[in-house]
């Protein structure tokens, strides 16, 4: 088991998953993040079935560093409720490891 983290977060559009990954990087919260366009998200709120068209953050960084990246997001993403999910990486390739560990140091 490794302390790096994948974290999911969606954006409504390119303006806002930039701003979030300039602050997350610029703040070494992340090492890297994959923004991954064209995402059709479908899911209930406020009583109803919507759909809308998202950007997929996938963010790199490390579960202790968590708690401050969840907070970036917070501060910088138009949403009332923004996706914001941790996911443990059990292994990964250790020279990236190392550079996701250096990147967020």
């Amino acid at each position: 088991m490794t302390d790096a983290i994948l974290v999911l977060c969606t954006c409504p559009d390119e303006a806002s998953a930039d701003r979030i990954c300039e602050q997350l990087l610029t703040g070494h919260l992340a090492a890297c993040i994959n923004q991954l366009p064209g995402l059709t998200s479908v899911y209930r709120w406020q009583g109803k079935i919507e759909r809308s068209r998202e950007i997929q953050l996938i963010i790199k960084s490390r579960s202790g560093l968590f708690e401050p990246l969840r907070q970036c997001i917070l501060d910088h993403h138009p949403y009332e409720v923004p996706e914001i999910l941790a996911l443990p990486v059990s292994q990964g390739h250790q020279p990236y490891l190392d550079w996701l560990t250096q990147e967020t140091s």
